[in-house]
């Protein structure tokens, strides 16, 4: 879709230096601008592009100097940066804008979708599922029995959302990603063998959740495992049964949860981390890449290591750590000479 600079100036509560009839179509970094695109200049560091740049527009900051002559026309606003996100969000939303129901699909005449719906080809929909306005469920999502979806929601190609999982509004989910698949439950046997326990419950999804791809997330064995309002979960993470995430909490990619773990809200998890099962993180904790956790951490910490311990302590042992054979040759040395 064609916009004039004017159109996204004002879109930006922005003023244009230029011609402000001047059309793009797509979206570039300053240093790959081409004739139709529209980039932004935030980082001084950048500012040589644009002299150079074949970008039609470029978004700059309110008191940004201009020091040479320039081919393109400017769109000066506030703060470049964060008035290219907001572009970059009305892109996406625009994006969005389907509406309607592919073929071929099957929706199960017991299922209640909201306004502007939109369901792609290849897409199954169970029974007694109840879908909010404006949701957007993609190619080849499997969506099972008794779903509740809420408003504003979009699904991704190649979900599965098993049954009796509720999703709210404003969730992204992303491609691949399973949720409300049985926990991992099995009851050992004297004989050496394991007997499946049911997985009887549900997964629920708060508000304004962000999901990334090929995410696991396993119902509950009784109640629901419960990702609350304002998470954001990377790629490839595990999340067992029963397990509770708190408000606004993010978490980075193949991070591993173990069943009933309690994790607080507003905690930064960094990749690869792994976390056991039935223990408590609390509010505003820090565990930085590759930590294993295996004990209850309190409000506020900042933790590293497997196991995990106090990120300052941390840093200080590693520094022991890296020079440990200079250190066990001092010791050496030390112990000849006592010996002597």
């Amino acid at each position: 879709m064609n916009f004039t600079i004017k159109q996204i100036a004002e879109i930006l509560e922005g003023t244009i230096e230029g011609d402000s009839n001047v059309e793009v179509s797509k979206l570039s970094k300053i240093e790959e601008g081409v004739s139709g695109s529209l980039s932004f200049l935030s980082n001084t560091k950048y500012s040589s592009y644009l002299y150079t740049t074949e970008a039609s527009a470029v978004i700059v900051d309110n008191d940004f100097v201009v020091e040479q002559p320039i081919l393109c026309s400017l769109i000066r606003v506030e703060d470049a940066y964060l008035a290219f996100t907001k572009l970059l969000e009305f892109y996406q939303i625009d994006k969005m804008k389907k509406q309607g129901i592919e073929q071929p699909s099957f929706i199960h005449e017991t299922t209640s979708y909201g306004d502007s719906f939109f369901l792609a080809a290849f897409s199954y929909i169970g029974e007694h599922v109840k879908i909010g306005h404006n949701v957007k469920i993609f190619s080849n999502v499997n969506i099972g029995d008794h779903v509740s979806i809420g408003d504003d929601s979009i699904i991704h190609s190649g979900v599965h959302i098993m049954s009796e999982t509720v999703i709210g509004n404003h969730v992204v989910i992303n491609s691949g990603t399973v949720i409300g698949a049985d926990g991992f439950g099995f009851a050992p046997n004297k004989d050496g063998t394991y007997t499946k326990i049911p997985q009887t419950g549900n997964v629920v999804i708060e508000d304004y959740v962000n999901i990334g791809a090929l995410t696991t997330i396993d119902k509950a064995t009784l109640g629901s495992t419960i990702i609350r309002s304002g998470v954001k979960l990377d790629n490839q993470i595990q999340v067992a049964h029963n397990v509770e995430i708190g408000e606004n909490t993010v978490i980075a990619a193949q991070t591993g949860i173990a069943g009933s773990a309690k994790i607080g809200k507003n905690c930064r998890i960094g990749g690869q981390v792994g976390i056991a099962g039935h223990i408590e993180i609390e509010d505003n904790v820090g565990i930085q890449a590759q930590s294993g956790v295996g004990k209850k951490i309190k409000s506020g910490s900042i933790v590293q290591g497997s196991p995990a311990f106090d990120f300052a302590d941390w840093n200080r042992s590693y520094v022991l750590f890296k020079n440990f054979k200079k250190i066990e040759s001092r010791i050496s040395d030390l112990e000849k000479i006592n010996k002597v």
